[in-house]
């Protein structure tokens, strides 16, 4: 295979990972819920501003600051829940649930409230890119025989990896998994055998935040630059990767986050790289006209 195309793909499968744990945020809330929460975008704003803050502050260990910005996307989490959502959750019957009305103005509310943060951003940190410290930029050539890649790559890929494992760990061998998966089913149901629904959608947000600020200061890190408007192009590619994979599956989102990255990566051979990002849109066009339940949906909703 030529070199070119394995270094394309090597890129293309960190940028599939940023894309994964965006996305697995947008799946787990909306597998609890059945809303889109569309201030997650934002929060992978904040994790980036917070690492650059803690970097210029006090320049501590790169894994320092990660377990940082894995804090604070842990309480935007809280914060949001309580702001955009909690409020619209006061009735738990069964057609409150359901209802259009209260889905919309869920969905209304997180839009709101994304829009704040952004602004708030800009207001406090200026529209302009913030540069990131050349020490702790994580963009240095690595070169492997004929292919050369950047230490960023290998961070992303098994940062993103770690945390992908440790959430199927957590969702899959953990009581608080199995709470979450059966506050996902049937919210009903869940709370009537016990189960603390409100502790248990807290916790997603919280899980789902993490992951989010985790790929904001990665991303800013690669590439050297934060800005407040930073996180709404990868959280509308991750929305994308999410209702391609069928709207609440984790593997499916994962999956189809990496075709994304491959693909928008490997599509700058042939088109400009202002034109790669209509990759993202034509896999939506064509999995809403041919797959209207998702590539991994099980047929509870259509996209």
């Amino acid at each position: 295979m030529d070199p070119y195309y394995v270094q394309q793909l090597a890129i293309g499968l960190s940028l599939g990972m940023i894309y994964a744990l965006m996305a697995i945020g947008f799946t787990l809330i909306f597998g609890v819920l059945n809303v889109v929460n569309f201030a997650h975008g934002e929060v992978y704003s904040i994790g980036a501003f917070a690492g650059l803050l803690l970097i210029t502050a006090f320049g501590p260990p790169l894994l320092a600051v990660f377990l940082l910005v894995l804090a604070v996307g842990a309480a935007t989490g809280f914060g949001l829940e309580r702001l955009a959502f909690r409020p619209f959750r006061r009735f738990s019957d069964e057609a409150s649930l359901k209802s259009r009305a209260m889905r919309e103005a869920t969905l209304m509310s997180s839009l709101a409230l994304s829009i704040f943060t952004r602004e708030a951003m800009e207001l406090v940190f200026g529209s302009e890119f913030q540069t990131v410290p050349l020490d702790y930029l994580i963009n240095e050539p690595i070169a492997l025989g004929p292919v050369t890649i950047v230490t960023g790559d290998i961070i992303i890929f098994v940062a993103a990896a770690v945390m992908l494992g440790g959430l199927q760990y957590l969702l899959t061998r953990t009581a608080t998994g199995r709470a979450i998966r059966a506050v996902s089913n049937n919210p009903l149901g869940a709370k009537y055998v016990g189960i603390n629904t409100n502790r248990t959608i807290v916790l997603t947000f919280v899980i789902g935040s993490m992951m989010g600020a985790l790929a904001g200061i990665m991303v800013g890190l690669y590439y050297g630059a934060i800005f407040p408007a930073m996180g709404f192009t990868p959280a509308v590619k991750a929305f994308v990767a999410m209702v391609m994979g069928g709207l609440s599956s984790i593997p499916g989102a994962v999956i189809c986050a990496l075709i994304i990255g491959v693909s928008e990566s490997l599509a700058t051979t042939f088109v400009s790289s202002v034109w790669a990002d209509m990759v993202a849109y034509s896999f939506l066009l064509l999995t809403l006209v041919l797959f209207p339940q998702g590539l991994f949906g099980k047929g509870r909703d259509r996209v």
